[in-house]
């Protein structure tokens, strides 16, 4: 391993709801990235539990300085690892809700910090369930990047791989060199997009991705689609499980003179500095939703521009939001 690099894992596993079985397959999963000399294992989103029933989640979310994430603290510890715990069943504001939570956790066992899942998965997947996360689930409003051994890690969950100016702002705004996704992906959106997605994210930001995936059938009518994937800043997958669906690691080395070197001779950041790009909608509605929810603006139709036979154009920049008719 060249001095310049450290090296990394991703866990793949089907959680199931059973708290202690699931730690147990982590802690097992943490020895074998010691074993292979990683100092930082990225698990799934919902490594902790996944729940058979409806409202199950619910019952066992619980507060990050609560048993569950102490238990994980304590593992890291004891394993002088770092943990990426992308999806954890954070208590939300009352107690019909959660927070999506990605929790990183240092080789001294302290939380380093947490990310709320911001992209709520309500979804009508073709061909299979209807999902309404919003429905139990509190949206987080703030993008966290944070230094690490491992580079500056942008922290994201799962649905948030759709929406690209996440990882536009971690990369051009908060400097991230390695985005973590840990993820649930069901097995019908999975199969047609889960790689395409992942790949599209490190080329355009120029940086490495870790995508921890659930894999295999967690219950009777729980499936996740696996996949598990380490991925370079060039876009090259660089670790992937042999089988999609079976519980491992891979690892992989994160290796900062290739950022540089991607970085230094496609200079993507110099052009995306100062961008000037226009949203097209189909609606006034969608457009007056994205810059409120997404954006934050307080009064979205103040940037609203010329609005003809039903399409709103929206102009943005990085730096600001400014009304503009196009």
């Amino acid at each position: 391993m060249a001095v310049n690099s450290v090296r990394v894992a991703a866990a793949q596993m089907t959680s199931i709801n059973d708290l202690a079985t699931n730690y147990a397959t982590c802690a097992r999963l943490v020895k074998e990235a010691a074993l292979a000399g990683a100092k930082l294992v990225c698990f799934p989103e919902n490594f902790s539990f996944v729940g058979a029933k409806d409202g199950e989640s619910l019952k066992i979310a619980e507060p990050l300085d609560g048993p569950i994430i102490k238990g994980y603290c304590a593992l890291a510890r004891e394993s002088n690892m770092w943990l990426s715990l992308g999806g954890f069943q954070e208590r939300g504001s009352d107690d019909a809700h959660l927070c999506n939570s990605h929790v990183l956790i240092d080789d001294a066992g302290n939380i380093r910090s947490t990310y709320k899942k911001m992209h709520l998965f309500d979804v009508d997947v073709p061909g299979g369930a209807v999902f309404k996360e919003s429905s139990f689930t509190e949206a987080g409003k703030e993008i966290v990047a944070v230094d690490s051994p491992f580079g500056r890690l942008g922290l994201t969950v799962c649905y948030d791989l759709r929406f690209p100016e996440v990882y536009q702002q971690l990369r051009f705004h908060h400097g991230a060199q390695v985005l973590l996704v840990p993820a649930a992906f069901t097995k019908v959106t999975g199969e047609a997009h889960w790689e395409v997605l992942l790949r599209a994210r490190a080329i355009e930001t120029q940086c490495y991705v870790i995508a921890a995936a659930q894999g295999g059938k967690h219950s009777e009518k729980g499936e996740s689609f696996g996949d598990t994937l380490i991925i370079d800043p060039w876009g090259t997958v660089i670790g992937r499980l042999p089988d999609r669906a079976s519980t491992g690691i891979i690892v992989a080395d994160i290796d900062f003179s290739l950022i540089e070197s991607v970085r230094t001779k496609m200079p993507i950041s110099q052009i995306e500095s100062n961008p000037s790009n226009t949203l097209v909608f189909f609606s006034a509605s969608e457009a007056h939703r994205f810059l409120e929810t997404r954006l934050h603006v307080n009064k979205p139709r103040d940037f609203m521009g010329r609005q003809s036979n039903d399409i709103v154009f929206v102009a943005l920049s990085f730096n600001s939001v400014s009304s503009n008719a196009a």
